[in-house]
């Protein structure tokens, strides 16, 4: 790949956003581990959005380049410590606008959950308590239907605006077009990329907002380790049981592979205890699959996406 060409090409669709070449994804990942990005482009608007991808899918098409991809907070994504020989492409600050319209909060993409928790609590919306804690942000969490303490964003979704990968097409689905499921969506197949969401949400007492936000978010701080690099939940909830529960019950709590570690507050969180690296991370993974496999039959599957060579 010729990053020098791709570059150049990028810089004629980026006016306002920014480019990165050899991205260490350490900064962009909540991991806070991995390797480096050939190249990072960071639009600032739809359009921008829209020509970059479009670019990207001719580049890639023609094999000027093998890959590319959407990230948002980079929560849910771990890049091998390889690096990611192709273009990840980071939704700038622009997609982070959040706005209350009566009952529904109209939110950007790469807004942050805990930011639009916020926003709901001071236009006096319930219904987004449940994520004021949750790492990420809100294009991620409709692409994965993120949830946390019985709440679902399948709850509360109204509809999402999305662009295909090629940046050819924009079209907004309805909630009961995305399929959402237990964290999944449509949007894991179809491969679009959010660009918003509109929350349904419902009017309610302030007071009785911001004490639920709080003791959810009480309950969060005492029961997981929110004080080390992680990416959340690492393992999706096996059917009639809990991820945590199944890798403490194999006695692997506490596991720590180099600076890899299986919180001993947590079972479920795979953390970074300083410089744990990308393969640290991942081998620590395959064991605790490997083990918890073996003593109960239950094959645990990852939620966060590893990427990269």
């Amino acid at each position: 790949m010729d990053r020098g060409y791709i570059t150049n090409k990028l810089a004629k669709d980026l006016q306002r956003g920014t480019i990165i070449k050899d991205c260490d994804m350490r900064k962009y990942t909540s991991f806070k581990a991995g390797g480096r990005a050939a190249i990072m482009a960071i639009p600032e608007s739809q359009e921008e959005l829209q020509v970059t991808l479009h670019t990207l899918a001719r580049l890639t098409e023609s094999g000027a380049m093998k890959q590319y991809m959407v990230i948002g907070n980079g929560s849910n994504v771990l890049v091998r410590d390889g690096g990611y020989d192709g273009v990840i492409v980071k939704l700038g600050e622009a997609f982070g606008s959040i706005q209350a319209e009566d009952e529904r909060l109209v939110v950007g993409a790469a807004a942050l959950l805990a930011t639009a928790a916020r926003a709901a609590l001071a236009a006096e919306l319930t219904g987004l308590e449940f994520a004021s804690g949750i790492p990420g942000s809100i294009g991620g969490a409709a692409f994965m239907n993120a949830g946390a303490y019985n709440g679902e964003i399948s709850q509360i979704i109204e509809e999402v605006t999305v662009i295909d990968k090629t940046g050819s097409s924009v079209r907004t689905l309805k909630s009961k077009e995305l399929n959402l499921a237990y964290r999944c969506s449509s949007l894991q197949e179809t491969k679009e990329i959010v660009t918003s969401v509109i929350l349904k949400l419902k009017k309610g007492d302030k007071d009785q907002i911001a004490e639920k936000m709080r003791a959810l978010l009480a309950q969060r701080n005492e029961k997981q380790p929110i004080h080390l690099p992680s990416a959340g939940s690492f393992f999706k909830r096996p059917p009639g049981r809990f991820a945590g529960g199944l890798i403490e019950e194999a006695g692997l709590k506490g596991l720590t592979l180099g600076d890899a570690q299986v919180s001993p507050l947590h079972a479920g969180f795979i953390v970074n205890n300083g410089k744990a690296t990308a393969t640290e991370i991942i081998n620590l993974m395959e064991l605790v699959q490997n083990t918890v496999y073996d003593k109960t039959g239950v094959r645990l599957e990852p939620e966060v996406r590893i990427i990269g060579e």
